[in-house]
């Protein structure tokens, strides 16, 4: 367990070193990249077990006796975001299509970023965690509506392949290392 400490250190100090690394040399270089696309959703898994490895279950209690600030973040996540979103286009009279983009971007649940950069920032992971969990549940309701709202698009969304790769990316990984911390901590 102590070589699994230091090495969560070594990678949290260097973290946003080995960030602009990558995306420089995949800016310079895609195509170096385009053959691990297959690895992304075991790879969000992978730092979403990470960030479970250092919660507890008491980490979600706390979480659970204040489900109003839980609440914030989810309506500032689908209010603030999209709102900005939008509002970036309209100051920047973008074209229609880097417009929807844009505001496909701001209505997307944050997923595992948000957890990396809170527990990189030393910030609440569990809530974090619980902010990513309910956007990412709501997700397949609130984005296509938002979407709808502001930019008169609708994107076709498969509930199930959503949820699945919820439950893959951020929930399964999350339990997993709560418990393995549990067990093995």
């Amino acid at each position: 367990m102590r070589a699994l400490a230091a090495l969560s250190r070594f990678v949290g100090n260097t973290f946003a070193y080995w960030v602009l690394i990558f995306a420089v040399l995949a800016f310079l270089e895609p195509a170096w990249f385009v053959g691990l696309k297959g690895f992304i959703v075991p790879l969000l898994g992978l730092v979403m077990f990470g960030m479970g490895l250092t919660l507890k279950l008491e980490d979600f209690a706390e979480v659970a006796r204040h489900p109003w600030r839980v609440a914030l973040g989810v309506v500032a996540h689908f209010v603030i975001m999209p709102g900005v979103a939008w509002l970036l286009c309209q100051v920047f009279h973008l074209p229609p299509e880097i417009a929807v983009g844009v505001i496909l971007v701001g209505c997307c649940p944050s997923g595992t970023s948000s957890n990396v950069m809170t527990w990189l920032a030393r910030g609440d992971l569990a809530l974090s965690v619980a902010i990513a969990a309910v956007t990412t549940l709501l997700a397949p309701l609130l984005t296509p509506a938002l979407i709808w709202l502001l930019a008169s698009a609708w994107l076709p969304v498969s509930f199930m392949e959503l949820f699945w790769s919820i439950l893959q990316v951020v929930l399964l990984p999350i339990v997993l290392g709560v418990v393995a911390q549990r067990l093995l901590g």
